[in-house]
């Protein structure tokens, strides 16, 4: 398919949330979309503070099969917004066994004595008992995939976008 943007992963809500349509409305939110995603390059913070920034480095994380550090980033914001001490307790224990456990199929990449604190402060969890291994984990997206993103055609298709679109107007 001619002037394909996105790779076959991206679904509809995505295309449509850049629109990649004809009329003037949707050339409207192209240039929107293009300057949303130039944000993005500012720092790693203004991409997750972004819906569609979160949605699209998600999808370019999964391409490279590394989209554990984004969940459980992710999981960690989620977790210290809860107040209820019951879920408090569930989630703490599913975010250990989902990512921190040795072994689990999503185990993030920290060190034996982050690892050790997470342990003991799950057994009286509060909501930022996982601080340190997610600021080990945003570092270690800042350095690596994040980078990556800001080189990838993914990622250099939504800002060039409006220019190619009115080079063929």
């Amino acid at each position: 398919m001619p002037g394909l943007i996105f790779p076959f992963a991206f679904s509809a809500h995505l295309k449509a949330s850049f629109g990649i349509n004809k009329n003037k409305e949707d050339k409207r939110k192209q240039n929107l979309a293009s300057a949303e995603a130039i944000h993005w390059s500012q720092s790693l913070e203004k991409l997750l503070a972004s819906s569609s920034g979160l949605s699209v480095f998600e999808t370019f994380l999964q391409s490279e099969h590394s989209e554990e550090n984004l969940e459980f980033w992710v999981a960690c914001e989620d977790f210290k917004k809860t107040e209820a001490l019951t879920i408090l307790i569930s989630k703490a224990e599913a975010i250990y066994k989902e990512f921190i456990q040795e072994e689990s199929l999503k185990e993030i990449n920290i060190d034996f004595q982050t690892r050790n604190d997470i342990k003991m402060n799950i057994k009286d969890p509060h909501p930022f008992c996982f601080d340190n291994a997610q600021k080990i984990v945003y570092r270690l997206m800042e350095r690596g995939p994040y980078l990556r993103f800001l080189k990838s055609d993914t990622y250099l298709n939504l800002i060039n976008m409006p220019e190619s679109k009115s080079r063929k107007s």
